[in-house]
């Protein structure tokens, strides 16, 4: 046999073997609902759902929330009709008691081994609770394992503005405040005629915890355990507004507004006007994450308004104090993917599940198709350069084109962890992260001499790791008492804190030791309760 027909052979054989793989997948559909919303969902028509698709034989009929995912999930429950797949968020513990869910153990052992190997030696932490150590729910919320070279300090301050101020320091509120102020009076117009805004909050439903309270915990040095402040030497848990720093932290925003700095819709606005509000470049300043006004970032960008896009800085209330943002909590738990007992092909729900956690389905994710989206030049994977261009002109059509980053479905590894090839598993590590800077951003880490703004905070190696991950994700039992805790601490505090950042500064105090009464009267028998579910999950852990 010569040598060019041994190679046809090889050829044809590959070619063979390749048919009878795809022959051999079974088409599926599986239906599935989230209680995170998707606006970049086109029914697994981009190019990676239907290589999901031809690789898995599965079509996910998929139903994203819109409005409160809590009626929806709820919904279900009292009517049992449920979807195949379900990631509740914080009402795992609801359908667990209502039946909804197959505990996970036999299959993820059958058919997980990708879902084993991504968890690792935290397998363990997926585990529900100490009085139900079953596992209904893989994570897909968060990463399993990161090696972060930034992080995401929540208070935001358009470029253009630390660039007149001439970069100074921005450490304390007072700092920040200085330099919002002084943009403020400069241009107290846009070149359009409209008014420029100091500083705009987000109070719209569930985000007002995201751009309203949560950054008054970070100001103060404490990490985001939820409504919680928890004492790390006893574990005791208790509302974090009882603490002076964050009662001046509030006092702070009140001056905001005596001042004018203040957004006047900040407690009215829905998240679409805020959005338009930072895509126009008029908010000169931001209390919030990245992934909530990324949409605004990605309109700034496309409009080349670089300049108007955000510096991020760990302000914080008292100089001295340790920003948290780096404190590691290790895989904290938390909301995940399950499959239901409606689900007619449980195996075939987890087969999929597995391979969205496999290297294949991961770099499918977040990279996209070789050949189509990435490629391997001197061993180092990375976009083509037409796919690349595309990322940053125009994200959102990157994004519902392509489908790169629509698939978070299963569990699976962070930024800076690197495969089996050398190579990271998503595209956001530090040579990338500094060649997607704009020139504005340049010249912003260059003042403060640093390659990201995560770099102005501590680092987490000078943290001890939290032993019970993040307060916030410990699921509460459905037959608790302290089910009722977060509808009645909610209620007061949506109705005290805008009061009291809106009132003459004359009453502030008033109304603030109002709001820490009623919390004490209406909800203190509900904090030794989340003191006994924190040291539970430390016992469930081993980490006591």
């Amino acid at each position: 046999m010569n040598r060019k027909t041994r190679s046809t052979l090889l050829v044809l054989s590959a070619l063979l073997t390749a048919t009878s793989a795809t022959a051999q997948v079974k088409p599926v559909t599986l239906t599935y609902f989230s209680s995170n919303s998707n606006g970049n969902w086109v029914n697994m028509q981009d190019e990676v759902g239907k290589e999901i698709t031809r690789r898995t034989g599965v079509t996910l009929n998929a139903e994203f929330a819109i409005a409160d995912p809590k009626q929806k999930v709820s919904l279900m429950a009292a009517s049992g009709n449920y979807p195949c797949l379900i990631s509740p968020k914080d009402q795992e513990g609801l359908l667990i008691d209502a039946g909804a869910m197959l505990e996970l153990s036999s299959l993820i052992n059958q058919h997980g081994p990708n879902i084993k190997k991504v968890m690792g030696n935290q397998f363990n932490r997926m585990r529900f609770s100490n009085k139900n150590k079953g596992i209904y729910f893989i994570p897909n919320n968060t990463a399993i394992r990161t090696a972060p070279f930034d992080s995401d300090p929540y208070f935001k301050v358009q470029l253009a503005a630390l660039k007149e101020a001439g970069y100074p320091k921005v450490t304390t509120l007072a700092d920040y405040e200085k330099v919002i102020a002084a943009y403020v009076k400069k241009h107290p117009t846009t070149a359009d005629g409209r008014p420029t805004i100091g500083l705009s909050l987000l109070a719209d439903d569930w985000r007002f915890s995201i751009s309203v309270t949560n950054p008054a915990v970070l100001a103060t040095g404490a990490p985001d355990d939820g409504e919680f402040y928890i004492d790390p030497k006893t574990y005791a848990a208790k509302p974090h507004y009882f603490r002076a720093d964050e009662r001046a932290y509030f006092k702070w925003l009140n001056g905001m507004n005596a001042k004018g700095l203040l957004d006047r819709e900040s407690f009215t606005q829905k998240y679409d006007q805020y959005i338009a509000k930072i895509a126009s470049g008029r908010v000169v300043a931001l209390t919030d994450a990245n992934w909530q006004i990324w949409s605004g970032l990605e309109a700034l960008w496309k409009a080349n308004m670089d300049d108007k896009a955000y510096a991020r800085f760990p302000v914080v209330v008292k100089p001295g104090t340790r920003s948290p943002y780096n404190q590691p909590t290790g895989f904290s738990g938390g909301y995940g993917i399950g499959i239901t007992k409606s689900c007619k092909d449980p195996v075939a729900a987890m087969k999929f599940l597995d391979f969205m956690a496999s290297d294949e389905g991961q770099i499918l994710n977040s990279w996209g198709v070789k050949g189509k989206h990435w490629t391997v030049v001197k061993g180092k994977r990375q976009f083509i350069p037409a796919v690349y261009k595309l990322s940053q002109d125009d994200p959102k059509t990157f994004r519902r084109t392509t489908g790169i980053g629509n698939y978070w479905i299963s569990a699976y590894y962070g930024d800076g962890i690197k495969d089996s090839t050398g190579n990271y598993y998503t595209p956001k590590f530090p040579e990338e992260a500094i060649r997607s800077q704009s020139a504005a951003e340049k010249a912003a880490l260059a003042a403060y001499k640093v390659k990201f703004w995560g770099d102005l905070t501590p680092k987490a190696s000078t943290f001890k790791a939290r032993p019970y991950g993040a307060a916030w994700t410990i699921p509460v039992p459905n037959d608790s008492d302290l089910s009722e805790f977060s509808s009645i601490h909610n209620d007061i505090v949506k109705k005290y804190i805008p009061r009291a950042i809106l009132a003459p500064p004359a009453d502030f105090d008033k109304i603030y030791t109002e709001m820490l009464n009623e919390m004490t009267r209406r909800t203190g028998k509900y904090w030794p309760m989340m003191t006994q579910l924190v040291k539970d999950r430390m016992s469930l852990w081993n980490t006591k």
